[in-house]
């Protein structure tokens, strides 16, 4: 399972600056039965990015900073925005493509959907000023029979934690919305092709040691892997 990792500016036990990823997104992966590897943020090409996607099973997109909004055609309209990354941008844009283009499988977690909306085409609110969704546990309503409803086992997961001040604008081609908050906020995403790819505005990672409908999207990905 590829999990595409993020420059870190302060670690232990290494010298100087260097790449990681959050672990509750290994730990459920590797609940799953899945065996997680952390691609640094390298500049990709498209056939680099293709060679490397070629050599994994599934997807892991994961939460991190804001997209530039040149990334999907606007300039900042908010003094909101934080963590812009171009490596970050371009490494996880190169992946997102080149694994859609294969077919693979793939779960896109928060900043995850965002990326895979604008590499769609779609645009992102660059900031929302309703409650609920920084460091918020919350319900999500989710379309019957969708596959993100089948893999969480519920039409209605209510312990989904959002850490999140973006969200979907203009959905991206090939994209269907599957989930909501109750403000009518989009929650989740899939894409309308034969494979297995799913996007969510939560952190399902947070909290799937404990609760099964999380760690339903994780057990799912691994097995469409």
């Amino acid at each position: 399972m590829l999990i595409v990792g993020r420059e870190i500016s302060e670690a232990v036990g290494v010298r100087g600056p260097a790449f990681g990823a959050g672990r509750t997104y290994s730990h459920a992966i590797e609940r799953a039965g899945g065996v997680p590897l952390i691609l640094p943020p390298l500049e990709f090409s498209s056939s680099r990015a293709r060679d490397v996607i070629h050599r994994v099973d599934a997807v892991v997109l994961h939460g991190g900073g804001d997209i530039d909004p040149a990334r999907y055609g606007q300039r900042p309209t908010t003094d909101e925005l934080y963590g812009i990354n171009a490596r970050h941008d371009a490494a996880e844009l190169a992946v997102v493509s080149a694994a859609l283009d294969r077919g693979l499988p793939m779960l896109a977690i928060c900043r995850g959907l965002q990326i895979m909306n604008v590499a769609l085409g779609g645009t992102l609110i660059q900031h929302i000023e309703v409650p609920d969704h920084r460091n918020e546990f919350h319900d999500v309503d989710l379309v019957p029979g969708c596959r993100t409803a089948e893999a969480m086992g519920t039409t209605r997961p209510w312990r989904c934690h959002s850490f999140h001040h973006q969200a979907i604008d203009r959905l991206g081609r090939d994209l269907l919305v599957v989930g909501r908050h109750a403000d009518g906020t989009i929650e989740a995403v899939e894409t309308t092709g034969a494979a297995w790819v799913v996007g969510v505005q939560w952190h399902p990672e947070d909290n799937a040691d404990t609760e099964a409908d999380q760690q339903g999207l994780f057990d799912e990905l691994v097995r469409r892997a």
